[in-house]
């Protein structure tokens, strides 16, 4: 069990630069797993093996026997079949380099956590916190795996509800990973400082930030940034409508790539003006730079996010769409933190 720090030894500061360096990490996880997804290679590796897993194919043999088990699914047999090995070696890269960092992160988070306890120096109050932490990170590889499995049998890609609760519980990890680091540095700073609350406006935020999130996720999922390729139109309309006839409000507003495409573009102008209200409050709040950061990762991200459907969804521009998007988040986070804790003094 941990064991708080009830004096001096407490070292916050030394824990706030550590969770910051977790947080980087899950900043470079996500981008990675948007490569993986927008390169089809998730689903080039299928098993899991938690410990053993972390050595790749070293010999022919080895390759040839990984070769073999993806040869088995239907992504291969309905879309990639008489691929050679070459080309399975390229998708298996990033799946091998997205669950390395998993198994990185993870460990990165653990070691330190153990030698944080073991020396007394957690505060009070943070104990509970950062065993939280990991166990959400333990609960992102046991998602990342149940993704995978949906893809296995009976279809040629992951399914898009898991691929959504992948991503999303990872942008919520790093979400707590800030905010506990933003909280262990303002304690660093005054040792009387309680934990900073959210408020009103900011769960409102958070509320329009996790829709769109959401959307996000269902469009990689659905592949739906593929069904228009203008702006601001959508082939010419501003409603699409759905793709197929007859869907249920359930499966229109979840499983129809049209209508998550719509939702998706539209409702970005939501979280843009919820953003906006956030930074001016922020900068109310003495917080500039944070304010500063919340204008500058939303511009970017909006022009991101349009270039990428207009491009036909070029690699590039949408795997910055995503570190953009990641990094948005953390600056949310950041004037959240500030307007909780001018709220709380």
């Amino acid at each position: 069990m941990l064991k708080a720090s009830t004096d001096s030894s407490a070292r916050p500061r030394a824990l706030s630069n550590w969770l910051f360096i977790v947080a980087a990490l899950i900043v470079l996880i996500v981008v990675v797993g948007g490569i993986t997804r927008l390169t089809e290679s998730g689903l080039s590796i299928t098993d899991w093996k938690p410990i053993t897993g972390i050595v790749p194919p070293l010999t022919d043999a080895q390759w040839q026997a990984e070769f073999a088990n993806y040869r088995k699914i239907p992504q291969y047999t309905q879309l990639n079949a008489g691929m050679e090995l070459a080309g399975f070696k390229a998708i298996f890269f990033w799946e091998y380099l997205h669950r390395f960092l998993g198994r990185f992160i993870g460990m990165a988070f653990l070691l330190p956590l153990i030698w944080f306890a073991v020396r007394r120096q957690i505060p009070r109050g943070y104990a509970l916190r950062l065993v939280a932490l990991f166990s959400l990170i333990l609960l992102q590889g046991t998602l990342g795996w149940l993704m995978v499995r949906s893809g296995l049998t009976d279809r040629t890609a992951v399914a898009p509800g898991w691929l959504a609760t992948h991503l999303l519980t990872a942008l919520f990890t790093l979400a707590g990973m800030v905010w506990t680091a933003l909280d262990l540095r303002a304690l660093a700073r005054r040792r009387e400082v309680r934990t900073t609350r959210l408020t009103a406006l900011t769960v409102t935020v958070g509320i329009v930030l996790f829709v769109q999130i959401l959307y996000g996720a269902l469009m990689a999922g659905l592949r739906a940034g593929l069904v228009a390729h203008d702006w601001p139109l959508m082939n010419g309309a501003i409603f699409p409508g759905a793709n197929n006839s007859g869907e249920s409000i359930v499966t229109m507003l979840f499983g129809d790539p049209a209508i998550v495409h719509f939702i998706h573009r539209w409702w970005a102008w939501v979280a843009f003006a919820a953003l906006v209200v956030l930074a001016r409050t922020v900068k109310r709040a003495g917080q500039r730079q944070a304010a500063i950061a919340i204008h500058a990762a939303l511009g970017v991200q909006i022009l991101l996010g349009i270039a990428t459907v207009m491009s036909d969804v070029n690699i590039t521009l949408a795997a910055l769409h995503q570190l953009v998007g990641a990094l948005l988040l953390v600056a949310a986070v950041w004037g959240a933190h500030a307007i909780g804790q001018l709220r709380r003094a």
